[in-house]
């Protein structure tokens, strides 16, 4: 069960002093999750979830959940952070930060179809759009700087083949981070994680109705195609292989861009973007791998999946490749 910091009654009770949501009807730990501790939360007021952040500290929460409270007050639909009587949208709690913020409806689509992935392409050039006027600013924790940091520390431990394709795409990489195109890419705050398990649907008999993104805690500031990429890169492809499912990918790819089209230079760097999606991903994996923490609870995710991605994406790229 991932509840790292337990709650007792009491303790909630006390702490829930200084909010204004009723009663607690229900409380409970969610099994999901390996960043933080979470907890549903039933009031007389309504559903909420309880998170306890067991890494990110007192400074850096602001961003994330005043970035939340942002998009939220924008219509586009992510838990809300509730205010305390102060104002505030955390306060200590076992010693730990905490938040409580209204509860999505939905589970997560695991098996996505075009359909479902017309309601996430949507979504996610809304809340790009939402997010302009938004006025913090904290960049992508885990863009190139964090690739340049880490990649090091991870060689030793891969094959020939591995260290090459990492050595040549890091390089790659921080040609096209440095190019002028990479600088006149619109960037805004993104998500950066919006894999499908970070998505609620409901489901009707003839239709799947998205109920909500959450899980902003990697969110920063970055190039909005980067945010498509990454969850092109989750939503369309086969997970055995990492090859790009076509028709999920058109459906994503044509709904995103009714609400915000693509520019010129978007267009143009689409499989560098791609490219950088995967690289991400397969070197915090290596490193959650190789290098995990001490205090690691849960078992970190495969890393060849994002390898495999990688070199499907680099393929695409090659002269010879299909257009």
């Amino acid at each position: 069960m991932a509840v790292f910091t337990p709650v007792t009654a009491s303790q909630l009770e006390d702490w829930l002093q200084n909010y204004d949501l009723g009663d607690v009807v229900e409380f409970r730990g969610i099994q999901s999750g390996i960043e933080n501790s979470n907890f549903f939360l039933t009031t007389t007021h309504g559903q909420y979830v309880l998170t306890i952040f067991e890494k990110l500290t007192a400074e850096q929460l602001p961003f994330y959940l005043d970035l939340m409270r942002h998009l939220a007050s924008h219509r586009v639909p992510v838990p809300d952070p509730m205010p305390r009587r102060d104002g505030s949208l955390f306060a200590e709690l076992n010693g730990k930060p905490a938040t409580i913020v209204t509860k999505l409806e939905g589970a997560p689509e695991l098996a996505p179809t075009p359909a479902h992935c017309i309601e996430v392409g949507q979504m996610l050039a809304r809340l790009h759009l939402a997010g302009r006027d938004f006025g913090q600013h904290q960049h992508n924790l885990r863009s190139l700087a964090w690739w340049q940091e880490n990649v090091p520390a991870i060689l030793p431990f891969l094959a020939d083949s591995q260290r090459t394709l990492i050595e040549d795409e890091l390089a790659h990489q921080s040609a096209f981070f440095g190019s002028a195109d990479y600088a006149s890419l619109p960037e805004g705050p993104c998500h950066c994680d919006l894999f499908r398990d970070n998505v609620l649907f409901s489901h009707t008999a003839d239709h799947a109705r998205l109920g909500g993104f959450f899980d902003f805690y990697f969110a920063g500031v970055d190039k909005w195609l980067f945010d498509v990429a990454v969850c092109v890169n989750d939503w369309c492809i086969d997970l055995e292989t990492g090859v790009l499912d076509r028709a999920r990918v058109d459906a994503m790819l044509r709904a995103y861009q009714t609400v915000r089209p693509f520019t010129p230079a978007e267009e143009r760097h689409w499989n560098d973007m791609l490219r950088a999606g995967a690289m991400r991903f397969w070197v915090s994996r290596l490193y959650d791998f190789h290098r995990p923490r001490e205090a690691e609870m849960l078992k970190p995710h495969d890393p060849g999946h994002f390898e495999r991605i990688l070199r499907e994406r680099v393929k695409a790229a090659a002269p010879s490749a299909t257009r």
